[in-house]
């Protein structure tokens, strides 16, 4: 697992849609996830947060400019987390990971983090991996609840 997918802010990339998408050039992926961000599906292009090559959002992320204005690898080395930036953050379930990511990563290490992020985003009925949000597994077809 590359460093690039160590998103700043907690959100491990290696779990999020728009990485696993264009990883896996999944068309059907891109233009569900273009319709839900309002990008167009050639925009669904990721190859982590700390890569050359981000997703529209990620691009301007005050948190990853806060962190790299700290010399922080990530939120996990701040003692103001949670902070406004934080608090302020545009998607629900983005926030609600971050809350409980930042904590983990803090005292489990950035590499057991990782590690624990990508088996907590496994379907519970076959074990496909999935991406954060998903409700249901592209491959069994199951309802899943993973945060």
């Amino acid at each position: 697992m590359g460093k690039e997918l160590f998103a700043p802010c907690g959100l491990y990339c290696g779990v999020c849609g728009v990485y696993m998408a264009s990883r896996d050039n999944d068309q059907k992926l891109k233009e569900k996830l273009a319709h839900a961000y309002g990008v167009t599906p050639e925009q669904i292009a990721c190859k982590g947060c700390l890569s050359n090559e981000k997703f529209v959002y990620c691009q301007r992320c005050a948190i990853r400019s806060c962190v790299t204005e700290k010399n922080y690898e990530g939120c996990h080395q701040c003692n103001e987390f949670p902070c406004k930036l934080i608090d302020n953050f545009p998607f629900p379930v983005g926030k609600k990971v971050i809350l409980r990511a930042v904590p983990e990563r803090k005292s489990l290490g950035s590499e057991k983090w990782a590690e624990e992020e990508e088996n907590r985003y496994k379907c519970p009925h076959c074990s496909t991996p999935l991406f954060r949000g998903a409700k249901r597994c592209a491959s069994c077809k199951e309802l899943v609840e993973i945060e």
